[in-house]
Parts: structure tokens; C-alpha cells; sequence
């Protein structure tokens, strides 16, 4: 999905009182304020409360639901005919701040902010991003953005992730 197609996307929630945080490839370049790679789709996390809402401002502009073998209420996938593709990750929190539906979003995750193409977004804060890329099959892709992130904010890599450092070449200085 390219930046164009995310920004258009966060200023029609931002007009229209729907709170997103950028979470997934997208929210890593976000955080580092340039896009380090080719997307396919957008993660977002939003209030459950709000994804009616969202669900028929995309519905109005041609996005349908995209079949998934993981699709549930809290996490689904929206796309349209131009290849552009959402997927919700939504949640509910109590009074006290307590998830009670939804992915698990603590609130501390909920905290990073950043930028696609200059325009500010909120966005999975850095700690969170590396803590949401582990415990599934990684890939190159995975490693390539927990990399970044570690990198620019002083985060260790995690252990999952030697297996890729191992297995790059040796740069040879001429």
C-alpha cells in the first residue's frame, strides 16, 4: 500500500473522530519517518466502538472484507480492486484501562508517534513493535524492521533474530 494510499486513509479517519495508531511495517517506518520498504497493506489498531464506523467509510469508497482463515470480530482484513488492503486490529478497554475484547493493545503500546510522508500519525510505540514481531514464523521482512528499530532506538535485538544476523554475508571492505 503506498504512502499516498495511508495518508489519504489517516485523514479520513482523523476527519471523521476515528482514533488510529499505525501499527505493523508501516508504524515501524512511521516511527523512523521514512518508508524503509514496500507494503502491502496497512495495520491499524482502533476502538472496537469506532470500527463500524471505519468499516462504512471504506465500504463507501469501495473496500469489501478480504477472506482470511484468522478472521474474527476484533481482526479482519478490508481491501479494494486497486490492491489496497486494512487490517483491523481492534480493542476495548474498561474504565480502568483493562482489556476486555479485542488484540491485546496495552496502553503503554499505545503511546508512539511518528510520520508517513510528513503527515504526523500516531502509531504502536517502538518497545511494543519489536515486543509484536516475535513468537510466529519470522521472516526477512520481520527482521529487516525489528533491525531498524532496534538500531535507531537503542533496543537489543531480540534472540529470535540471530538466526538472520548469522546467516548474512560478511560485508569485505575494499
Amino acid at each position: 500500500m503506498s504512502a499516498e494510499a495511508v495518508v489519504e486513509l489517516m485523514r479520513l479517519c482523523e476527519q471523521n473522530g476515528i482514533e488510529i495508531f499505525v501499527d505493523g511495517g508501516w508504524g515501524v517506518d512511521a516511527l523512523l519517518g521514512r518508508q524503509t520498504r514496500p507494503h502491502a497493506d496497512l495495520d491499524i489498531a482502533l476502538q472496537h466502538k469506532d470500527v463500524p464506523k471505519l468499516r462504512a467509510l471504506l465500504e463507501a469508497r469501495s473496500y469489501k472484507d478480504v477472506p482470511r482463515d484468522d478472521t474474527r470480530d476484533c481482526n479482519f482484513v478490508m481491501g479494494d480492486d486497486e490492491g489496497h488492503e486494512v487490517d483491523f486490529h481492534s480493542y476495548t478497554f474498561d474504565a480502568h484501562g483493562k482489556l476486555v475484547f479485542g488484540l491485546e493493545y496495552p496502553l503503554a503500546s499505545l503511546t508512539g508517534s511518528g510520520s508517513i510522508q510528513g503527515y504526523p500519525v500516531k502509531c504502536i510505540s517502538p518497545e511494543w513493535l519489536v515486543k509484536f514481531h516475535s513468537g510466529y514464523e519470522l521472516d526477512e521482512d520481520d527482521y529487516h524492521d525489528v533491525s531498524l528499530l532496534c538500531d535507531h532506538f537503542g533496543i537489543a535485538l531480540p534472540a529470535e533474530y540471530e538466526r538472520f544476523v548469522r546467516n548474512k554475508p560478511e560485508r569485505k571492505h575494499p
